[in-house]
């Protein structure tokens, strides 16, 4: 499976991927269909918050979200996956820059299809639900993702699992008003997610993991209300896989080219077979701890 690096129906590896711009406002809280995701990006918004790109494409939900609207970097982030990007609407610029991008765009603010909902149980505006399934099912004509990061065989034969140090857990701060955080559970085995100090959990109520955890530092261009992700070009990062971490250098040259991930010898390195977040944290007033 080119996003988990594991076998999966040939039927379902067939169809796209679908990114979603997901909320996470504490309002948004629990997310619709997050723990199915394949990958998840997490990128820094306004007011110091942050919001997901989230993909799915080995296990699609029938609906995700809450749905919100897309930014300045989204096309950066998503254009290597080709397949849909789904999102709530946006500033008209940045709507043109996604729609300028290698990607079916599906919006609420122009649902032909009928898509999208307002959840009854939930405040607008982090009330908007994608019938997920149903929209992948309707654009299934299109080209399933190519690779994005490569995979060991095994968690155990993950670059990290060999070549990293132990930690039991990884802490990243993407301003002054937030802070994530994921702790190695061997029983899992999976990193488990917190935020601001709380259990991050889905809506059955189990907390949110993940099988490798990638961080990277990256540039933010502050110079408009809106903060843009610069995710180009190439930075400092580190790889987190079965307990262990190392440094690595991420490099992506192009809007449509994938992440690669090179240890300090220069050599690809390999995730474990599984999910992944990828937090994108502002090299300027980000931080990033590794708990030993």
């Amino acid at each position: 499976m080119p996003l988990r690096g594991m076998p999966v129906d040939p039927s379902a590896a067939e169809n796209p991927s679908l990114a979603v711009k997901i909320d996470n406002h504490p309002a948004a809280r629990p997310q619709i269909g997050l723990e199915r995701a394949d990958l998840v990006f997490e990128e820094l918004v306004e007011g110091g918050l942050t919001r997901y790109a989230a993909l799915w494409h080995s296990d699609v939900p029938e609906s995700v979200g809450p749905v919100r609207s897309i930014r300045p970097m989204d096309p950066e982030i998503l254009g290597s996956f080709g397949g849909i990007v789904a999102y709530s609407g946006g500033q008209p610029q940045f709507v043109d820059q996604m729609k300028a991008a290698p990607l079916l765009n599906v919006s609420f603010d122009d649902d032909s299809e009928g898509l999208f909902v307002r959840a009854d149980d939930r405040d607008s505006p982090h009330d908007v639900v994608l019938a997920a399934a149903e929209t992948v099912a309707l654009h299934s004509d299109l080209a399933p993702p190519p690779r994005q990061f490569d995979y060991a065989d095994s968690a155990a034969e993950a670059t990290a699992a060999l070549a990293g140090d132990p930690t039991t857990g990884i802490v990243t701060r993407f301003s002054e008003s937030n802070g994530r955080a994921w702790a190695w559970d061997p029983a899992a085995p999976a990193y488990l997610r917190s935020q601001d100090g709380a259990a991050d959990l889905d809506t059955a109520g189990a907390q949110l993991r993940a099988t490798n955890v990638v961080v990277l530092r990256v540039e933010v261009d502050r110079g408009s209300d809106v903060p843009r992700t610069i995710l180009s070009g190439s930075g400092e990062a580190w790889v987190s896989t079965s307990g262990s971490t190392m440094p690595v250098t991420w490099f992506k040259d192009a809007a449509a080219a994938p992440i690669r991930l090179a240890d300090a010898d220069g050599a690809t390195v390999e995730l474990a077979p599984g999910n992944t977040w990828i937090e994108l944290v502002p090299a300027d007033d980000g931080s990033v701890e590794l708990v030993l």
